[in-house]
């Protein structure tokens, strides 16, 4: 018996799929399935966040329903998969927050967006507020650079240790042996294929829909969203570097490394998640969880409105509509850093400490070498 009724269900399905394999060559699940004869609670927790829930094996699988065996790969895993999010959370106190998801999100980004424009409003009398400020230094007329490093340091600090903690119980449990340490190759060859979201094409063919029709959106879609939060996030680092390096105040011209870096990732962040919603749209409902789309939807809307209000701030900056525009931006933004470890994003982290697992194991069987 296992911890949770979707644990037993899932064991179930790995101990037929293990009997079938004919699904060994869609993605890395089967394969690091086909390496274990009994499962733990981290064998399947970790086999939950190698899956990417294309929804091949489903299709292809001919225990699927209506078969008598009730074999639902994607689903099965796609529960067990929200629920180790839960379970590996740092605080445990905050573990809730995985069930409320889509209401506590809501509740922290308005009270987010309202604190920031109220402050703006109250430190600065309206003509500051509702002012034209340009060249160096223009956004700090708004909030001082001093608070708004120390507000976000802060979070940032808290949100890695958050994340750091949670990764960690995770990287425990899933079966990681001692002596069996992650290896330069096997995280090289984690990145690549969490860089390429590799496990995401059906086996080649894509991912299946409510129409039986696979197509490739849903990894493109991700790539746009993935690469666009990394060249934001690439951004702030770079703007970092400019203010206590050379000395040099935001906002940058056009040309400028944090300005590109910033205007691409925003449109990543536009294009990408937009694709997201619609095709969340469009998986049949039989392949997901969807007692957890509320967790999906908010993650996905705080980095379409990030993308959206930072966009807004690049092309009104010069205006008197900057001022309420960057109350407006760092309000999600700060919403979007405070849930990082509370909403889908942990799943990234997951996943790429399953995928490191996954290409040490096939490394260590390519050898000839055991558990």
């Amino acid at each position: 018996m296992h911890g949770t009724k979707i644990l037993d269900e899932a064991d179930r399905l790995m101990t037929v799929c293990n009997s079938c394999r004919y699904c060994e060559g869609l993605c890395a699940v089967f394969p690091a399935m086909e390496m274990r004869r009994a499962f733990s609670d981290g064998d399947l927790n970790y086999l939950a966040n190698l899956c990417h829930a294309c929804g091949a094996c489903y299709v292809d699988c001919q225990f699927s329903p209506p078969h008598e065996f009730n074999v639902n790969v994607p689903k099965t895993l796609a529960i067990a998969r929200a629920d180790s999010y839960a379970a590996y959370a740092w605080p445990r106190a905050f573990a809730g927050l995985f069930a409320r998801n889509g209401l506590a999100i809501s509740l922290i980004a308005a009270i987010s967006v309202a604190a920031f424009i109220f402050g703006f409003a109250a430190v600065n009398d309206h003509a500051v507020l509702y002012g034209i400020h340009t060249g160096p230094g223009a956004f700090y007329a708004l909030m001082p650079h001093n608070a708004m490093a120390l507000l976000f340091g802060a979070a940032f600090l808290y949100v890695i240790l958050a994340l750091a903690m949670s990764l960690r119980a995770f990287w425990r449990d899933i079966g990681e042996p001692v002596g069996m340490k992650a290896d330069a190759p096997s995280l090289w060859q984690a990145i690549r294929d969490a860089g390429e979201l590799r496990y995401l094409d059906g086996g080649g063919v894509g991912c299946f829909n409510d129409d039986d029709q696979p197509t490739d959106r849903r990894r493109l879609y991700h790539h746009f969203t993935l690469y666009g939060f990394l060249l934001c996030f690439a951004a702030t680092c770079v703007g970092t570097l400019y203010h206590y390096l050379l000395g040099r105040e935001a906002p940058y011209a056009w040309w400028d490394l944090p300005v590109v870096l910033g205007t691409l990732g925003g449109i990543g962040l536009f294009v990408g998640p937009i694709g997201l919603l619609a095709a969340k749209r469009q998986r049949d409902a039989v392949l997901v969880d969807e007692t957890r789309t509320g967790m999906d939807t908010a993650f996905t809307v705080m980095l379409l409105l990030t993308g959206v209000t930072g966009l807004a701030v690049l092309l009104w900056r010069d205006t008197n509509a900057m001022g309420p525009l960057l109350a407006l931006h760092l309000g999600f933004v700060f919403a979007l850093f405070i849930t990082l470890p509370y909403g889908k994003f942990v799943h990234g982290l997951y996943r790429f400490a399953a995928l490191v697992r996954y290409a040490r194991e096939r490394r260590m069987m390519a050898g000839g070498v055991a558990e």
